[in-house]
């Protein structure tokens, strides 16, 4: 007898996502298990701070000031919750919970998931977690908990867990799975896939996008949509974007499951409905990924303003006036970057200016303060003609280092913690597969020779980019046969080079995707030591995508 599909929606994409949307996703349509994902490699440090000041801190306070909200009305929806608001400490947050609902007089059973935290074992990192998988969560729904919190998994096992529990699926059952963990990234970042951050966001009403849910059925294909009425949109564009969204090869691997994203076939079923179909999965990877946050040191800056005329001259009269107090203080790491927004004949004084940033970083407050507190403030009277900044520079402040190691999948103690106390533990993964890259496909015959326009690479193709540690990641796609033969013989690494300058001295590697018909560019360091060290203007690469969709280059006439 067949088992009725699962209706999964997401209420969080982030530590800060809309509050509101968890009444929404409760209100707007019905749902079998809403999911909230709160963390990112920022977040974890960020929790890691805080619990520093209150040993009890460490998750994420908003999950519970929305459960003070709606846990009585997910419990007369019949809506069983998971989300990783847990943070750093998953048994806290479950307890708080606990405590909420005998104060409202809600009858729901929490469970919590640990054995992520391997912070004993790294004792000079602010977090260091596991990447859990989702068969945690499994074991806490089939046990009857109606809200499971835990701290480090996968983004997609929120989803994975939960589609496992409903279908019984067996841990080897790896289509299934990787069908699931595909609808689990795409639900992962909110808005996202229902046209939040599009690069065709023309082709909707995106002011106030819905949340996303998935109807994941048995076999493990899945259709992405939203509630009616909702605004924003789902079409195949949105979902290719969001499924190269901080992925890199063919190979998408999980502690679960390794998904071939090579193997996604997108078919749009109706109005605001893609299937996803053809997911392969295969055996997960021997060992587990772990994110370890340290404090990097301490960072502070200052933009000086240059308005007018020789706007070079004055860029370089500030840094011979603050060479001596750089020379002095002597900070490990000094940058200067000269941002051109102004332009001649300006009809504002704001855009008749040009920014001039400067960055020192030093493992001591006093030098990172010092650096440039005193030196940039004693220009005032005495530098360029109109000298100001836009704020005055301050003591200092702490940054973060994001590193990833890894542990063999034994190494942790993954276990469900049920409401009435009892400990499952979760065994894993009775076969891996160590992972290596799939061959690259065969590409298709370029398009035959014919006129062409200098024209932006945006007018064909759309694009998202983002972080993943050190290393950032630009998907780029089409939407026509036509446009795939053209794009996956003129977008080369070499290519990807020229248009992004800042890349030419880095290793740049390209993944050829053709269901979908796209690349997806991984550009190891582009971002430093991630995005708590703030190395470079858009330290999350969230942009990169758009910036290479505004580069010039010959396009044939006929995609134009």
């Amino acid at each position: 007898m067949a088992v009725a599909p699962l209706r999964i929606g997401n209420a969080s994409g982030f530590y800060g996502d809309r509050f509101d949307a968890v009444r929404e996703m409760l209100t707007d349509g019905p749902l079998d298990i809403l999911t909230g994902d709160y963390l990112a490699e920022l977040t974890m440090l960020i929790l890691g701070r805080d619990r520093l000041k209150d040993p009890g801190a460490g998750y994420a306070r908003t999950f519970l000031r929305q459960m003070e909200e709606c846990l009585g009305l997910a419990h007369e929806r019949g809506v069983r919750i998971v989300t990783n608001a847990g943070g750093l400490n998953a048994a806290g947050l479950a307890d708080a919970l606990r405590k909420l609902a005998d104060r409202l007089g809600v009858p729901v059973r929490v469970a919590h998931v640990e054995g992520d935290d391997l912070s004993p074992h790294h004792p000079d990192a602010l977090a260091a977690h596991a990447y859990l998988g989702g068969f945690g969560i499994t074991a806490a729904l089939r046990e009857g908990a109606d809200l499971v919190v835990t701290g480090r998994v996968t983004d997609a096992a929120l989803v994975s867990g939960p589609a496992a529990a409903h279908f019984g699926w067996a841990p080897d059952a790896y289509d299934r799975l990787a069908g699931a963990v595909v609808a689990g990234h795409l639900l992962e970042c909110g808005a996202q896939v229902t046209g939040g951050n599009y690069a065709f966001f023309r082709d909707g009403d995106v002011r106030r996008p819905g949340f996303p849910l998935a109807e994941i059925h048995e076999d493990g294909t899945a259709v992405v949509t939203k509630h009616d009425g909702t605004g924003g949109f789902v079409d195949t564009g949105t979902v290719t974007a969001q499924l190269l969204y901080e992925t890199a090869g063919a190979r998408y691997a999980g502690p679960d499951v390794t998904a071939r994203l090579d193997t996604v076939r997108l078919t749009r079923e109706g109005p605001d409905r893609v299937r996803i179909g053809g997911v392969r999965g295969e055996a997960p990877p021997p060992t587990l990924k772990v994110g370890l946050n340290r404090l990097g040191g301490f960072r502070n800056e200052v933009t000086f303003v240059l308005t007018g005329l020789d706007i070079d001259h004055k860029a370089d009269l500030v840094r011979e006036q603050m060479a001596d107090a750089l020379a002095t203080s002597r900070p490990a790491d000094v940058r200067w970057d000269l941002v051109r927004t102004d332009r001649p004949d300006a009809p504002t004084e704001e855009t008749a200016s040009a920014l001039l940033r400067l960055v020192v970083r030093d493992p001591d407050q006093r030098t990172a303060g010092r650096a440039l507190s005193g030196a940039a403030v004693e220009l005032a009277l005495s530098g360029y003609p109109g000298f100001h900044v836009t704020a005055p520079p301050g003591r200092g402040v702490p940054y973060g280092v994001f590193e990833a190691a890894y542990v063999p999948q034994d190494a942790v103690g993954h276990t469900a913690v049920l409401h009435d106390g009892r400990r499952v533990p979760v065994a894993p993964p009775r076969d891996t597969v160590a992972l290596e890259d799939v061959p690259q496909p065969p590409l298709p015959p370029p398009l035959p020779p014919g006129p062409v326009t200098c024209a932006p690479l945006g007018r064909v193709a759309g694009a998202r980019s983002g972080d993943k540690g050190g290393d950032a990641n630009v998907g780029v796609w089409v939407r026509t046969d036509d446009a795939w033969r053209w794009l996956a013989h003129e977008l080369t690494a070499g290519r990807f080079r020229q248009l992004i300058p800042e890349s030419r001295d880095l290793p740049v590697t390209r993944h050829v995707l053709p269901n979908l018909r796209a690349l997806n560019f991984v550009v190891h360091g582009l971002l430093g030591e991630g995005v708590a060290a703030q190395a470079r203007f858009d330290p999350q690469a969230k942009a990169l995508g758009e910036w290479l969709r505004s580069r010039h280059l010959d396009i044939p006439e006929i995609l134009l």
